[in-house]
């Protein structure tokens, strides 16, 4: 599965993590562009039409209307597990919700490459997370009250929680990689061996299953991203309760 060809073949680029990385890299680079000049067009419609007129929804479906109906959905179901507190970490959770599922959706056009099948990209993201919930804790709490709860609830006991805690921050890094990668690769195998055998009809069912995988399996990081998140910067909150 990973010999396949793909449109990036008669670049030169034969290696399918280079391919995959590239792609990324690729998507990623769209992704920052469509957003600044989207961010750009919405602050000459505030300045034209003034604040309160420039954020009313247009009487048509638009795709400014469509992003807004999903931001609204995506923050409302944030604010269950953050709380409404937590909207300020919605820039961050939305990007790696976003990016990963154009990543994983990429993948299931024929004779492109699936980027979040190598650990090119799901080892990064899952470092990326792994250092965005940390800085966010660190932020929050102060840097020695939050390297203290690694060391558990009493001192005398700091030799035994303190390796254990400071793994399982790094399992997280895997956790990531491992949901992420297993999933999409066993997802593009599927598809890739029925499109195969069956070249009418059924290739049509497993691309709605497989872009329903790809919505799920861009939301466990962005779920899993929110967790770590509460769980970094709520720590002492949650042992004054106790």
């Amino acid at each position: 599965m990973e010999a396949h060809y793909t449109y990036l073949n008669s670049l030169g680029l034969t290696d399918a993590n280079t391919q995959k990385f590239v792609t990324a890299l690729a998507l990623g680079s769209a992704l920052l562009f469509v957003g600044a000049t989207s961010a750009r067009a919405l602050s000459r419609r505030r300045k034209v039409l003034g604040v309160e007129q420039g954020v009313v929804p247009e009487k048509s479906i638009t795709t400014s209307g469509i992003f807004d109906l999903f931001m609204d959905g995506f923050v409302s179901f944030q604010d269950s597990i953050l709380g409404k507190e937590g909207r300020k970490y919605v820039p961050l959770t939305a990007t790696i919700f976003l990016y990963t599922f154009v990543l994983n959706m990429i993948g299931l056009i024929p004779g492109m490459p699936a980027p979040t099948t190598t650990v090119w990209i799901t080892v990064p993201l899952g470092i990326f997370i792994f250092f965005a919930f940390n800085f966010y804790g660190i932020k929050e709490q102060g840097l020695w009250p939050y390297l203290k709860h690694f060391a558990g609830p009493v001192w005398w006991l700091a030799w035994f929680f303190l390796p254990l805690e400071i793994m399982g921050a790094f399992l997280r890094i895997l956790t990531i990689n491992l949901r992420l990668y297993w999933n999409i690769t066993a997802d593009h195998i599927v598809l890739g061996l029925f499109t195969e055998l069956v070249q009418i009809l059924i290739p049509v069912v497993f691309l709605a299953l497989g872009t329903f995988v790809c919505f799920m399996q861009a939301f466990v990081p962005t779920i899993l991203t929110m967790i770590y998140i509460l769980l970094a910067t709520q720590h002492e909150e949650s042992e004054g309760h106790h």
